[in-house]
């Protein structure tokens, strides 16, 4: 990786969390108008099951030693699909964004080959104002794969809670019974089943994915058709800087599609979260989701307000 004069690369430790928070905020002001994650999220991100800072990521320093860039990996699960993400100061480490890439991808290529596949899939986010980062991507050799909408709706003059149809009814999870959580954890993984990308998780793993995301379990709801449960909604913590309700996921089973559960729990989630003096609440939708959930968000209120591409490209194994 060539740097200009006096540039450094060099592994992250914990110790670069205050420095990385900072490049990434601004990256993320730039991006998406404000910024998007805490020092818990670095921490995360450093500590991840699957990552080795040591081998998966490289913190680019300017010749004052301040940190202007920061390139990530990230796989969840283990499997499936590798996440590149590289974080740059748009005034100052725009131009080492492109080298970083490549070095992250000479890195799949090594992953792929210490799993013992042929290739691997990488993928990235850009967003509406990252037109230099989506050229460097296509040139690259990466392709579009799919667009999110981000959705808002205010929540000031909120109106009362429509009654949901007959037989739905919503409560709160119980976050402290071990069988409502696997009763949610199934609708979701059921729900899910049928969009594109989907990569199965099991109960463990799942449920400690979801304690970075926050667990206020008031917020997450279980909806029931004749006693029966039918769909669940969780929250996130996400965007509580911006005084927002976020809705993570929401999954109705495909017996109960179009009868009202989604919007019952839409509706519930909304309540809660005006309760708590949100004055918004949100959600981000899969634009290829064969549901089609993009109808039912408009129906509640909820308005697109930004879109972000996935881009992606197949990484052959080192040696392949």
């Amino acid at each position: 990786m060539t740097l200009p004069a006096g540039w450094h690369a060099r592994r992250p430790t914990l110790d670069d969390v205050p420095a990385i928070l900072a490049v990434v905020h601004v990256a993320d002001t730039f991006a998406v108008g404000h910024p998007d994650f805490d020092a818990e999220d670095v921490t995360a991100a450093l500590t991840a099951p699957f990552f080795d800072p040591a081998r998966d990521s490289w913190l680019v320093t300017d010749p004052e030693g301040v940190v202007v860039a920061w390139a990530t990996l990230d796989n969840p699960t283990g499997v499936g699909r590798e996440f590149v993400e590289v974080y740059v100061d748009p005034e100052r480490g725009a131009d080492v964004r492109a080298p970083l890439l490549a070095r992250q991808l000479d890195r799949v290529a090594e992953r792929a080959a210490e799993r013992g596949l042929p290739e691997l899939t990488v993928r990235t986010a850009v967003f509406a104002p990252e037109t230099r980062w989506a050229a460097e991507l296509a040139e690259a050799g990466f392709s579009r794969a799919k667009r999110y909408v981000r959705m808002r709706r205010p929540l000031a003059g909120l109106p009362a809670e429509p009654p949901p149809p007959p037989g739905v009814t919503v409560r709160p999870l119980r976050g402290d019974d071990e069988t409502d959580l696997r009763e949610f954890h199934r609708i979701y993984d059921i729900a899910f089943r049928d969009t594109p990308d989907y990569e199965p998780v099991g109960f463990d793993r799942w449920r400690e994915r979801i304690i970075p995301f926050g667990t206020t379990w008031d917020e997450w709801f279980v909806a029931e058709v004749d006693g029966v449960p039918a769909g669940a909604l969780q929250s996130s913590d996400q965007a509580l800087e911006q005084n927002e309700g976020f809705v993570r996921s929401l999954s109705v089973l495909p017996a109960y599609r179009r009868r009202g559960v989604g919007a019952a729990l839409l509706w519930r989630a909304f309540t809660v979260y005006a309760a708590k003096g949100r004055e918004a609440a949100g959600l981000g939708v899969d634009l290829t989701n064969p549901t089609a959930p993009v109808t039912l968000y408009r129906s509640v209120g909820l308005r697109e307000v930004r879109w972000t591409d996935m881009y992606e490209l197949v990484v052959p194994a080192t040696g392949v």
